[in-house]
């Protein structure tokens, strides 16, 4: 081989080990590292700060760096109130048989009272306020944006949450509405104001700290590197 085809065919190898070390990346990208600050709620390694909804051990599986939806929701012992980001990487399986809610369907409460939503919408038609990234069933995400957002199945995703709490008076009505931020993928997808707990909601104690609780909606959902900050009032 003269030198010349020596040169490009190391060239294009290089090129080829570039690209193919780009798509490794792209599909299973690291987990973020927790800013200065943020508590960790779950690291990959146990379930020590959780429960399951009744106080007894959380039933999920924790293998690799991440836990699997198992029996049941599970919620951590801590609770966070009124305000707070939240960060939680989520893995979708591929279900192409199922259907609109069918379809990887699991869900984060905010303080155990309020669900973002996740799906997998991903060329999967559902009602918007029930797509990923929406507070189920009361703000949908601007369908653009989510658009722009949203991954296939079996990639890692991040919501990055930013939660004020619904402020009440001593007889516990609503006298300022709360107000949510969902960040998916580094995109803005929803974002809006909310004076009413969502469907499933573990209580009606608007105002009051809660946990994060993760759902069981019978679909193998993966979490990994969930952490929280809390905010000033």
């Amino acid at each position: 081989m003269s030198p010349l085809r020596s040169v490009l065919a190391l060239a294009l190898l290089t090129g080829l080990l570039a690209l193919s070390a780009a798509a490794v990346t792209a599909a299973d990208p690291k987990p973020q590292t927790p800013p200065k600050g943020a508590t960790v709620l779950f690291d990959g390694k146990d379930l020590s700060g959780w429960t399951s909804m009744n106080g007894k051990a959380a039933e999920w599986k924790v293998t690799d760096g991440y836990v699997e939806v198992g029996k049941g929701d599970i919620r951590t012992k801590e609770t966070f109130g009124p305000d707070f980001r939240l960060h939680v990487e989520f893995w979708l399986p591929n279900m192409p048989e199922a259907k609109g809610q069918g379809r990887a369907n699991s869900g984060v409460y905010l303080q155990g009272r309020y669900e973002i939503q996740v799906l997998d919408s991903y060329m999967n038609e559902t009602y918007q306020n029930g797509s990923v990234g929406a507070l189920y069933g009361i703000l949908e995400p601007n369908k653009e944006a989510q658009a722009k957002a949203i991954k296939p199945p079996e990639k890692w995703n991040t919501y990055d949450i930013t939660f004020h709490a619904p402020r009440v008076d001593p007889q516990g009505k609503v006298t300022t509405p709360g107000t949510v931020k969902v960040v998916l993928n580094g995109v803005t997808i929803t974002e809006g104001k909310f004076d009413k707990v969502t469907g499933g909601a573990m209580d009606n104690k608007i105002g009051e700290p809660g946990p994060i609780r993760l759902q069981d909606h019978g679909c193998k959902i993966r979490f990994r590197n969930i952490w929280i900050q809390k905010l000033d009032q």
